[in-house]
């Protein structure tokens, strides 16, 4: 496994450069440059040879990491690539956003910074697109089972693919105007420029799936329309439905959910026009949500040239390192400095919101806060400590409660259960005969390599369903599903 002793000469961690603060907040071009190639593949030789991986463990792809960290170290970069896609539909998707629950479980963090796993999956995905080794799989023959794809995010993406390279004909819906879901726009550019979706959809199309755009399911064609005219269908919609805060001022012009703001930021980087787009410009910005959404809302502001952002979490600052409760190889919950945190911004904790504040013209101009005290384990605002934070804009980046309704119960029988995720059974089954569900619209608000997780094993379980039996893999184990739920992110 690469170097057996590349963890005791190599102790130092060293991840991808970043593009200097001043620099890149005047673009929205990636963060993050290419790694040098020998430092990529002293980093790929820390990956001891700890018998026991439990790096695939803490992802839920079981992603063969130990084995294309020791190609890298040997210089074997195709047959890296050809190990990361064995497991990974999108390594140079999760290489860029997730958050490496990896390398939580890393062994050799239990005393050293762990492997800079996500840093050689993304490099290893680069060089195979920039040499083109990365090319269509089209199936062999053809099964005459044609199946529809709700939603074009990260888990619609997975399972079409795995289907169609099974022999089907898949048909992707997307209700926007362009595919991608929220890797399209819901991702700021500066995560994840938008060349990187269109390269991997290419080698979709040529593969043989199709897409179809500006069509709303539950619309603009119902869901008992699709399921007559297909074979079977996914569902994998997210989940969309964003968390409010409906507090005293909540009606107040100058309050958004996050998502309403990214989608379009993202639109009109991508050269569109939004007509009376919300531009942070020389406002002041409070977001309300410490989680991956605030901080991309963060960076968007830095860019739009705001003249303040103030984040606010209403629970505690998170440790530094791991807590009691937090043993290794889980995933802890840990205080991090996202790019766009080093951008600037205050950051500011055990902020609970009071009310909205507005002027005369029924427009926002403060937030009220007070300090969060914790009585009978339940947050409340302490009394006595409020003050007004200057506020022109307020995001609420407070998660999503689940996926949208679009007609689903009423147009199929298929229903949501108390956590407001369409119902589903081990077999990704809902109880509509035919009609499966994947991804955050049935697990909930999740990370992104769950959703591709999802993905997969969605499609190994419509491929067997079909035809009786699957060559597909199926990385997430029905039982999993229930017992390996991880934090929000």
């Amino acid at each position: 496994m690469a170097d057996p002793r590349g963890f005791m000469k190599v102790r130092e961690r060293q991840t991808q450069p970043r593009r200097p603060v001043p620099v890149r907040i005047m673009d929205w071009k990636e963060v993050y440059e290419a790694q040098e190639k020998g430092v990529l593949k002293s980093q790929a030789g820390r990956c001891m040879d700890c018998g026991i991986p439990f790096c695939h463990q803490g992802c839920p792809l079981g992603n063969l990491i130990p084995e294309w960290n020791d190609l890298t170290w040997r210089g074997k970069p195709q047959e890296a690539s050809e190990r990361l896609h064995a497991t990974n539909n999108f390594p140079e998707f999760t290489g860029r956003l997730c958050p490496a629950p990896c390398e939580a479980s890393c062994v050799l963090g239990i005393n050293q910074p762990a492997v800079t796993i996500k840093q050689i999956e993304v490099s290893i995905a680069d060089e195979a697109f920039d040499n083109d080794w990365i090319t269509p799989l089209a199936p062999e023959r053809l099964t005459g089972q044609t199946i529809a794809v709700v939603g074009s995010g990260p888990a619609g993406l997975a399972a079409a693919q795995q289907l169609t390279r099974a022999g089907h004909t898949v048909a992707v819906y997307e209700r926007d105007d362009k595919v991608g879901g929220l890797l399209r726009y819901g991702i700021p550019d500066f995560k994840m420029e938008k060349e990187v979706l269109d390269r991997r959809l290419e080698q979709m199309q040529a593969e043989g799936t199709r897409f179809r755009t500006g069509i709303e399911i539950g619309k603009d064609v119902s869901w008992e329309q699709l399921r007559r005219r297909y074979d079977a269908v996914v569902i994998a919609t997210g989940a969309t439905v964003p968390r409010d805060l409906p507090l005293p001022g909540r009606e107040l012009d100058g309050i958004h959910y996050a998502m309403e703001y990214l989608v379009q930021a993202n639109r009109v980087v991508a050269g569109e026009t939004v007509p009376d787009q919300i531009d942070a410009r020389g406002k002041h910005v409070v977001i309300l949500g410490g989680g991956d959404t605030g901080a991309d809302c963060l960076g968007t502001a830095h860019r739009q040239q705001a003249a303040s952002v103030t984040t606010l979490a209403i629970g505690k600052q998170p440790p530094t390192e791991r807590a009691a409760h937090q043993p290794w190889p889980t995933f802890p919950t840990l205080f991090e400095v996202a790019s766009a945190h080093e951008e600037g911004g205050e950051r500011t904790y055990l902020a609970s919101t009071v009310e909205y504040v507005g002027d005369e013209n029924g427009r926002l101009r403060a937030l009220k806060v007070a300090e969060t005290e914790f009585v009978d384990g339940k947050r409340l605002p302490k009394a006595g400590t409020e003050r007004e934070i200057p506020a022109d804009l307020v995001f609420l980046s407070l998660g999503f409660t689940g996926p949208e309704p679009a007609g689903i119960t009423e147009q199929i029988n298929a229903a949501f259960d108390n956590r407001g995720n369409v119902e589903r059974d081990a077999e990704y089954m809902s109880a509509t005969d035919g009609v499966f569900v994947a991804g955050d619209a049935g697990r909930g608000q999740s990370l992104i390599v769950w959703a591709i997780a999802e993905g997969r094993a969605c499609a190994a379980a419509v491929d067997k369903w079909l035809m009786g039996k699957t060559r597909l893999p199926s990385p997430v184990a029905p039982t999993d599903r229930a017992i390996a739920a991880l934090p929000q992110p």
